[in-house]
Formats: structure tokens, C-alpha cells, sequence
């Protein structure tokens, strides 16, 4: 059996750019792929904190260090400069690859940089 698990995450990254003319979906600040490990064209999940949209795209490098998020193209109807989104990737494991899995968990600020990365998920408590 195979299932498919989160492989990773960019949580509370805020949009900087919304291009419908430009090709290409969602720029990502490079050292926030690298760090992540999210390559450039990954199908990627993006789940708007602001409106409530949710779609799926795939990743564009932007320049490193720059903190762009932009969402692009058709996908630029779903987000605004200024909405706190999270950009998610997945990923199909074997059983046997579950057992040593853990996901990349990227924290941002609201400049997205990094303020921390973990590989679990708090639990959630009543």
C-alpha cells in the first residue's frame, strides 16, 4: 500500500507579488525551496489563511534571499499581496518508507525569513 503524506511546508508565508500576466505560478524566495526541500516545478498545495482559497500550482525559484511569494497566473485571482498563506508538498511512501519519514516544517516571519523548522507537528490538545 502507498499513501500519501506532507512532505513539506512554508507556514505563515506571506504574499509579496500577485502577477496574472506572468508565466509561471508561484515564485518562492529560492533559499525558502531549498530549505523546505520543494524543487522548482513541484506540484505544490496553497492554502490561503486570509480568504479561504485553496488550490494547487507548482513552485518557481525566485531570486534567493528575496522573500518573494508570488502567485501567479490564474492562481493570481486566489491570493493578494499581504495574505498569510501556507504552501505545502507531498509525497507518495511505501509502507516500509513510513516508518522513518518525518515532513520539513518551515516557520516564517512576516518578512518571510525562517524563524524556525522542526519535523513534527505539536499535538493538538483539548
Amino acid at each position: 500500500m502507498q499513501r500519501t503524506l506532507l512532505k513539506a511546508k512554508l507556514h505563515h508565508a506571506r504574499v509579496t507579488h500577485s502577477e496574472l500576466d506572468y508565466e509561471g505560478s508561484c515564485a518562492i524566495d529560492g533559499h525558502l525551496l531549498d530549505a523546505a526541500g520543494i524543487a522548482e516545478y513541484e506540484q505544490i498545495h496553497i492554502y490561503n489563511k486570509t480568504n479561504g482559497e485553496r488550490f494547487t500550482t507548482y513552485a518557481i525559484r525566485a531570486e534567493d534571499g528575496s522573500g518573494i511569494i508570488s502567485v501567479n497566473g490564474a492562481a493570481a485571482h486566489k491570493a493578494c499581496p499581504g495574505d498569510v498563506v501556507i504552501i505545502c508538498s507531498y509525497a507518495i511512501l511505501s509502507q516500509q518508507e513510513l516508518a522513518s519519514f518525518k515532513p520539513t516544517l518551515i516557520y516564517l516571519d512576516e518578512d518571510n525569513r525562517i524563524t524556525r523548522s522542526s519535523n513534527a507537528i505539536p499535538v493538538q490538545v483539548a
